[in-house]
């Protein structure tokens, strides 16, 4: 296989399976196919979920579902109109949709019929995808990184960005439990366990203070939660105290705990997203403190407005200043 980018003197060599959705570290726990297995135990008991996919089964987990319950699934073939269509007339007859596809798809290439069929009739389809934001090397047309802008600005969409399996395996009864649409960024395969070492639970609609700290606050949600906690490690190395608040519903967004957490005076408050800079969960959390009245010293940690390059994961991530390294520098110039 050849090497994505040159070696470097005592680093391995990057090959292009490097450009794929894997955001664990050398050396970090996973689990696999989290949503696949947590969607059949929901489904063990809840005879009115159904799959559907486009073509996609196995690179969204949804093929653990389809073992073990054939006739529940459905595969809808490249046509991704057709699969949240379908999703709309089953859940209005009373199943409960799970589709399944790319977040690039869903977002831009479905992005009408799930406004209309599925979003203006309040349809029970709970929407899961995969690839989100910078989570592939693949270039523009497998890259997501406006996906939780769009969906934000449909209404009656709730919109959840996870950040490892132990949330994962959370999230999927609790959507369920929730009546309506849902959007959720998946990871998949080997996905890293972080929130389990925090006694971490997940409730929809409300963020979670993982660690405390008194020099800066990290605002965070999916995976940019698990550099987060890396980063903070690293800064306190360097004598800085930083806590990390997660926010793993994008929307409806925990006003109040942000609000307590933003309000508390000297420190630096950092928005980390796996999003472009526009329409995300930086932008968001920037008008809310602003129609409240708060103003401390603001940055945003964010993919730029910008198509992004293809090439190796590591290598893009520190590019685009989304690695932990990345991270903890940006952090430590504000702090000068």
């Amino acid at each position: 296989m050849k090497s994505a980018t040159p070696a470097t003197p005592g680093k391995p060599r990057l090959t292009t399976s490097a450009m794929i959705a894997s955001i664990a570290s050398e050396g970090q726990r996973t689990k696999p196919a989290p949503f696949g297995h947590a969607l059949v135990e929901l489904a063990r008991n809840r005879p009115e979920v159904v799959g559907l996919t486009a073509d996609l089964g196995k690179y969204t987990d949804l093929h653990i579902f389809a073992k073990q319950f054939p006739d529940r699934y459905y595969q809808m073939g490249m046509a991704e109109q057709l699969l949240f269509g379908a999703a709309s007339g089953l859940a209005a007859e009373g199943f409960m949709p799970f589709a399944t596809t790319y977040a690039v798809f869903a977002s831009r290439r479905a992005y009408d019929f799930i406004h209309q069929t599925i979003a203006e009739e309040d349809r029970n389809v709970k929407i899961a995808c995969a690839l989100p934001g910078l989570t592939s090397g693949y270039g523009p047309s497998h890259q997501a990184a406006e996906d939780l802008a769009l969906f934000r600005a449909i209404p009656n969409m709730t919109v959840i960005d996870p950040c490892d399996a132990h949330e994962i395996e959370q999230i999927v009864p609790a959507i369920a439990a929730h009546k309506g649409p849902v959007y959720m960024r998946l990871l998949r395969g080997q996905v890293p366990l972080v929130l389990d070492e925090y006694n971490y639970r997940f409730e929809l609609g409300r963020a979670s203070l993982i660690r405390g700290g008194q020099d800066v606050l990290i605002i965070s949600s999916g995976i940019m939660t698990m550099r987060a906690l890396e980063t903070a490690k690293v800064l306190a190395d360097d004598k800085v105290d930083a806590a990390v608040l997660h926010v793993p519903t994008i929307k409806p967004l925990d006003h109040q705990a942000i609000l307590d957490e933003a309000s508390k005076p000297g420190r630096l408050v950092v928005v980390a997203e796996n999003h472009t800079v526009i329409g995300g969960l930086g932008e968001a959390v920037a008008a809310l403190l602003l129609r409240s009245g708060i103003y401390p010293a603001f940055r945003q940690i964010a993919l730029p407005d910008e198509f992004l390059a293809a090439g190796a994961l590591p290598t893009l991530h520190d590019r685009y200043g989304i690695s932990t390294a990345e991270i903890a520098r940006q952090i430590k110039g504000w702090l000068r």
